[in-house]
């Protein structure tokens, strides 16, 4: 046989393997709509507030217990006070750079809610704290892992994520999660598909500030002029921060709480605000943190003085050539399972963020179609979460080993 030959055969025989490996994973898939169903019934009906550890990390117990029955390699990433991270992996056939699945257990819901709105499925959707934000995400993962563990490895190696304190900004998994994108080829994060079914290409940047000022007491009737108010000098930078506003741009600072004084018949020696800032551009981020920076620092009494930190941040997800492959990869896998998808930009924050800064394609709100999230009308259309695991398998599968 003569080297064209040989080689047009071999090409033959790949596309034939990769065909019949497309198809074993699908029916896979397909075959495990109830177990779907019922492992998100379990983890939804677990309360896991972001500052609930116990609870977040049962759910991670829960995840952990169904991949190790697959076979598929778990290790504990121990974090305190928040929930400890769980990472899984699954071997690959070829060699090369792994490809992440990866996903939050915390919700926004406080201790008590699953025993107040327990999970439930009527008309085709499915209800209950956290059942799209984003615990569908999470069962659609661990079952793409096991599918591929069944089924003899993936084309390249797996790497399952499981973090605990997304709702929060990550303060304990963001190292862990640039750490691991760092060395990966790929990044599919499980949030939930938008309402009308599109996956997610960009999100903003957010940062989240806490902003005191402090004043002088004084008795507002006796001796008004010895006092310095700091709810006022907080007033007054409440409107500069606001100024900043640029809506063409994407850029927006709301204060969302604010507190301060001591009684209604004293001067305010204290004041306190928290602000969140969203952003569009990764290069406008110093700029407005120090714009945000100076408003808080900057008194118009020269008795008072204020006080700035940043409580937590979240990077904007912008998409890069390569993200835009993998955008287009997924499409096209979509639609071979049989759904058609577009892609998205939203306000809202999330680690692909983190994933997207260090430089991994990355693509985002992968996970089954939902809506509502973090209000009591919180819902999944309970059929998409075996469609979604297909098309985000297929994908995997044809990016191949890198």
């Amino acid at each position: 046989m003569r080297q064209g030959s040989r080689r047009a055969s071999s090409d033959l025989e790949m596309a034939m393997t990769e065909t019949n490996l497309e198809r074993r994973v699908s029916d896979w898939l397909d075959a495990r709509e109830g177990e779907m169903i019922s492992m998100l019934r379990d983890i939804v009906n677990i309360d896991s507030g972001s500052y609930d550890k116990a609870g977040v990390d049962a759910v991670g117990d829960a995840i952990r217990l169904f991949l190790e029955r697959h076979a598929v390699a778990c290790e504990t990433i121990p974090l305190d006070p928040q929930g400890d991270i769980l990472r899984a992996s699954v071997r690959g056939v070829g060699e090369g750079r792994p490809v992440m699945l990866l996903g939050h257990r915390d919700t926004v819901f406080p201790k008590g809610e699953a025993a107040r709105r327990p999970f439930s499925v009527r008309d085709g959707r499915a209800y209950g704290p956290g059942v799209a934000d984003m615990k569908a995400g999470l069962v659609m993962n661990a079952f793409v892992l096991a599918a591929f563990q069944e089924l003899g490895g993936a084309p390249a190696p797996l790497i399952g994520l499981f973090t605990g304190d997304e709702e929060i900004g990550s303060p304990g998994s963001r190292a862990a999660i640039e750490a691991q994108a760092r060395d990966v080829r790929a990044v599919f994060n499980a949030e939930p598909g938008r309402p009308n079914g599109a996956v997610v290409t960009g999100r903003k940047g957010g940062i989240f500030f806490e902003a005191e000022v402090f004043g002088k007491a004084a008795h507002s009737g006796v001796n008004f002029q010895d006092g310095v108010s700091a709810i006022a000098e907080l007033a007054r930078k409440i409107l500069a921060w606001t100024a900043l506003t640029d809506l063409e741009a994407g850029t927006t600072v709301n204060v969302g709480l604010m507190s301060g004084g001591q009684s209604v018949n004293t001067v305010a020696p204290h004041a306190v605000c928290q602000i969140d800032l969203r952003y569009v551009q990764p290069g406008d981020r110093d700029r407005l943190v120090e714009a945000i920076r100076a408003i808080a620092e900057r008194c118009d009494h020269p008795m008072a003085r204020g006080a700035i930190a940043i409580r937590g941040e979240f990077l904007p997800l912008a998409q890069s050539p390569a993200s835009k492959a993998l955008f287009d990869a997924y499409v096209s896998s979509a639609a071979q399972v049989g759904f058609a998808v577009d892609g998205a930009f939203t306000g809202g924050c999330a680690d692909s963020g983190f994933t997207a800064g260090v430089g991994a394609p990355t693509l985002c709100a992968v996970g089954p179609v939902g809506g509502g999230a973090h209000s009591p009308g919180e819902y999944l259309d309970a059929a998409t979460i075996v469609p979604r695991a297909k098309a985000l398998a297929l994908t995997v599968l044809r990016l191949g080993p890198a």
